[in-house]
């Protein structure tokens, strides 16, 4: 699989960031462009209270089309009522106005501090003048969307004669139920807007919703892809095996720039009763507080891989065919300690990426979590993020 380095925006979309003055100095709104109407889908938080944008963007991709993506940093336009719809639907106009298209074919998204107004009347002067300063670098786009991540997140890859660019912001408040964060994908592959959203929600399913930073499921949540058509048609299973690739990577990506994180912590579950089970044990071992304690200590406590497996009441366990390995080592066979050096394993923890493999011998159901250590840092970043 080639992943483009730089990476790159598919034919047919542009983008550019400013600071509008939500932020002090670093850009703080984002514009996508398509050089004409794209086949789109998207797929949206399962929080009950989602923000303003979310309630707008839900109506907006029934249409199963759009020409631009506009982003907001700092301010979310989460628990602001009506006036925070209305204001989404402000947002999605001046978009339109600036891209000469209609509002219904613009898709808004904000993200950053909940139950603050939106400072619409920023956003709308910004937009003004942007297209001027659209290109092909994905770069501007990825800067103007981010909150607490600590670098940019671009991915761009080949699919036969296609390319699929994703570009994200997350770092914290992230265990998505049906999305991520904020996800935009990009292609010049000709797909139906039905294909988009059936290869989305598959694609989603093992990377974006196997992905946890903190248990907490944001009130934004939105993940979407646009496909312009100039590469043409591509066969389906090609694409649709690259795309899950691509949300993979940056399923990995998101979780190693958790809020405070050191590691990336990746669990792999197999020999479950079903599929369903195994997503239930990684999950459990990926967001166990003392799981995470343990790789951001380097602490060879397997007890805590054996108690994040057992808290599972629902799922079928057998402690005398339960084994686990971190990193390769055994830890745990048959349920039982295993007689592992201590260091060794220790010198294992303190790799930039921690692999916990879990060996359940019940079935052949299997799943990966992707997440990330505990670290004071997360403690530090949000106990002042409403006020800093």
């Amino acid at each position: 699989m080639h992943f483009d380095h730089p990476p790159v925006l598919p034919r047919g979309f542009r983008c550019a960031s400013r600071n509008v003055g939500l932020k002090p100095e670093a850009r703080d709104l984002a514009l996508f462009v398509a050089d004409a109407d794209c086949a789109a889908a998207a797929i949206f938080t399962r929080n009950q209270f989602p923000g303003a944008p979310i309630i707008l963007g839900r109506e907006t991709i029934r249409g199963g089309v759009l020409r631009a993506i506009v982003v907001n940093s700092k301010v979310s336009n989460v628990a602001t009522g009506d006036a925070g719809l209305q204001n989404a639907r402000r947002m999605a106009m001046a978009g339109a106005a600036e891209v000469g298209t209609s509002a219904d074919k613009v898709l808004v998204s904000s993200t950053g501090v909940i139950g603050v107004p939106l400072p619409i009347e920023k956003i709308e002067l910004g937009l003004k003048g942007m297209t001027a300063e659209l290109g092909a670098d994905p770069m501007p786009g990825a800067l103007g969307i981010m909150t607490t991540d600590s670098h940019p997140k671009v991915i761009s890859v080949r699919a036969g004669a296609a390319t699929i660019t994703v570009i994200a912001k997350g770092a914290g408040m992230i265990e998505p139920n049906m999305a991520t964060m904020l996800v935009y994908i990009f292609t010049d592959a000709a797909f139906t807007a039905a294909q988009l959203d059936a290869m989305l929600r598959r694609a989603a399913d093992v990377s974006f919703n196997m992905l946890s930073v903190d248990t907490d499921t944001s009130t934004s949540d939105t993940c979407a892809i646009l496909a312009s058509g100039l590469a043409g048609a591509v066969d389906g299973a090609l694409f649709e095996t690259t795309l899950t690739a691509a949300c993979i990577r940056m399923a990995e990506t998101i979780a190693r720039d958790g809020e405070g994180a050191k590691h990336l912590i990746k669990v792999e579950v197999r020999g479950a009763k079903s599929h369903t089970e195994a997503r239930v044990v990684a999950k459990s071992v990926v967001n166990s507080p003392l799981v995470k304690t343990m790789v951001a200590g380097a602490d060879p406590n397997v007890g805590r891989l054996l108690m994040a497996v057992g808290k599972c009441f629902d799922v079928t366990i057998d402690r005398t065919r339960t084994d686990a390995w971190i990193n390769g080592h055994q830890v745990v066979k048959a349920g039982v300690r295993g007689a592992f050096d201590d260091a060794v394993v220790r010198e294992a923890l303190s790799d930039e990426v921690v692999t916990i493999a879990i060996a359940l011998g019940v079935g052949d159901g299997a799943a990966t979590a992707f997440g990330c250590d505990l670290t004071q840092g997360y403690i530090d970043e949000n106990a002042a993020y409403y006020s800093s």
